[in-house]
């Protein structure tokens, strides 16, 4: 991978650009927490070449929502069972949206 292939995918919600120190920075938590998230599944982080956590955005924004619920009294456990819950609702209502969208309409099938 090129230092252009790598600058290109920096806008990508997938690409496991922060380290495990940078991702507890930003989101204001302790190495530990991003541990026991994982421990849980909520997320599971790639590992660079030389072992190491990495991060995606799209997992901070996990983590964040987490180390919300937690922040607010809720148990990690529960706290990543719910994020989980929430993350699945929001992808069925996208293919939901999505298959409304795509679906013939009832009155163009019916011919009125």
């Amino acid at each position: 991978m090129t230092a252009d292939d790598t600058f290109d995918r920096l806008d990508d919600d997938d690409y496991p650009a922060y380290t495990m120190g940078r991702a507890a920075d930003l989101l204001g938590t302790t190495r530990g927490f991003l541990r026991a998230i994982g421990e849980a599944r909520l997320i599971t982080p790639l590992r660079s070449a030389g072992g190491h956590r990495r991060y995606s955005r799209y997992q901070l924004r996990i983590a964040a929502r987490a180390r919300e619920l937690v922040d607010w009294g809720t148990p990690i456990e529960a706290a990543c069972r719910i994020v989980i819950r929430e993350d699945q609702l929001q992808e069925a209502q996208r293919i939901n949206t999505e298959y409304r969208r795509t679906a013939p309409s009832e009155n163009s099938t019916t011919g009125s």
